[in-house]
């Protein structure tokens, strides 16, 4: 029993509480520990309980998710899903939410995906997994730098890469503790950075473009969400919408973002996809970061990007929410180099 990863699950509705329940207790590894209706019932039960992960409804009486997540981790830091809706304005709460502290988010409408409640089942039971089975106690809240005072000059160690090229462009792949790690990052980029850089974040459709702009607000390159068409410009970080797969098509000098549907690509928006595109329209002269998330989506467009004679980094384990993207690219021997999130800034800057 000790064993189990012990779930708390926060959410003012009846139903909820009891699709998330009965969904997690299949597996034989999950142990729902509690149930709370309101954000202070969570307080005294987090505290009693102590669970290893808990999931969060935002719309709660009495005390609402945002609230409660800030005071979860001033007191009891621990990892927080939230359960999100998936409107615009859900999107801009979660995006709060993750800055914030949780880790991590999963869509509200549960009930109204039947069709996919398989695989959103899946899912939720995986991302409670790998996220709460690392057993992790995160830093207090107060305890950590806000994105707006980020340090703008990362100071890198010199990195040896294969590639003697001067790179042409940087592709960042990442998914579950994404959102954080890429504020750790892209703000710190310096505005004159003189490289196109492109993101893809696993992430519904609504939740692309206010990130992009939540990005935008903390950087001092431009950060915008990419458009069907456009030509891609240097000093310009785009990230990937959530409708499709973003790739990059070469026309004469130029670089046209690409967005379109592949079933062959579960995750959305594809790191391969985007990564493939970018080697191939870089041959060479490209840098492919790979950052936190489930799954090894992006170890065939780091493979792709190493194979063209460009440059590969990644995470290392210490600082990943979930070592597993990362873990792929470094257990196929892909990466130049694997560096804390805290050097990622630099090693990018240094490449370049």
């Amino acid at each position: 029993m000790d064993d189990k990863i012990r779930v708390l699950i926060v959410d003012d509705s009846a139903f909820m509480r009891n699709a998330i329940k009965s969904m997690i207790t299949s597996d034989k590894d999950i142990q729902v520990v509690g149930v709370a209706c309101d954000g202070v019932e969570a307080l005294e039960k987090v505290q009693i309980l102590k669970p290893d992960i808990v999931t969060l409804d935002v719309e709660m009486p009495r005390m609402d998710g945002l609230e409660t997540l800030r005071q979860i981790m001033d007191k009891y830091p621990i990892p927080v899903i939230m359960v999100s809706s998936l409107t615009v304005e859900g999107a801009k709460t979660t995006l709060q939410a993750l800055e914030l502290g949780a880790v991590d988010f999963i869509p509200k409408n549960l009930s109204e995906l039947s069709v996919n409640i398989v695989n959103i089942k899946l899912m939720l039971i995986d991302k409670l997994k790998q996220i709460g089975g690392k057993k992790m106690r995160l830093k207090r809240r107060a305890a950590q730098a806000s994105p707006q005072h980020a340090q703008h000059t990362p100071q890198a160690k010199a990195v040896k890469f294969t590639s003697s090229k001067r790179m042409a462009i940087v592709a960042i792949g990442t998914s579950t503790g994404g959102p954080k790690a890429l504020q750790m990052v892209i703000p710190i980029l310096p505005k004159n950075f003189p490289v196109p850089v492109v993101v893809s974040q696993h992430m519904p459709a609504n939740f692309t473009g206010p990130f992009a702009e939540r990005l935008n607000q903390l950087s001092q390159m431009q950060v915008k969400e990419a458009k069907q068409g456009e030509k891609i410009e240097n000093g310009i970080v785009y990230i990937a919408p959530g409708t499709g797969h973003m790739s990059l098509i070469k026309r004469g000098f130029d670089r046209i973002v690409n967005i379109a549907e592949n079933a062959e690509f579960i995750y959305k928006p594809s790191v391969d996809v985007m990564m493939m595109s970018v080697a191939a329209a870089n041959p060479g002269a490209c840098l492919g970061v790979i950052l936190t998330g489930m799954g090894n989506d992006g170890l065939k467009g780091m493979r792709a990007i190493k194979d063209s004679g460009g440059r590969t980094l990644a995470q290392n384990e210490d600082t990943c929410v979930v070592y597993g993207m990362p873990k792929a690219v470094v257990d196929a021997d892909i990466a130049d180099k694997v560096v804390p999130i805290d050097d990622v800034a630099g090693e990018i800057i240094n490449s370049i």
